[in-house]
């Protein structure tokens, strides 16, 4: 698995900033399984949105650790592929969420989330399993 790459949703993310003891989170837990973590351009969005000053620091020398995918246009194709699948059987999800999954099915990467409902309808989504 150290060489497969992982794209960690937001939720992964915020949850490290915020613990104290960052040895008891899945983004640790991950870094010793993996050296290549990615995240999508539209995660960078939102960890961004608001941030300022430390805190905005903070996420600049973390986030540099990562690859950032973007969110291109096989990924916006996939994001409609994967709506229209959702809306066939009932199902809906944020338009963040939408494109972050999206961007990793186009790039056929494993996905690790601690919104696990967020994500569960979603056919082709590789989710990370510990």
């Amino acid at each position: 698995m150290a060489d497969q790459i992982i794209m960690v949703d937001t939720s992964i993310l915020i949850d490290y900033f915020r613990k104290m003891d960052k040895s008891k989170t899945r983004l640790f837990d991950l870094s010793q399984k993996s050296e290549n973590l990615c995240i999508s351009s539209i995660t960078e969005f939102e960890i961004y949105t608001d941030a300022k000053g430390e805190q905005a620091d903070f996420w600049k020398a973390m986030l540099s650790n990562f690859i950032v995918f973007p969110f291109d246009s096989d990924a916006a194709l996939m994001a409609v592929e994967v709506q229209n699948k959702l809306k066939r059987h009932r199902k809906s999800i944020d338009k963040a969420d939408l494109f972050i999954a999206a961007t990793a099915i186009a790039h056929d990467l494993y996905f690790d989330t601690l919104n696990y409902k967020h994500f569960k309808n979603i056919e082709d989504l590789k989710l990370f399993k510990q």
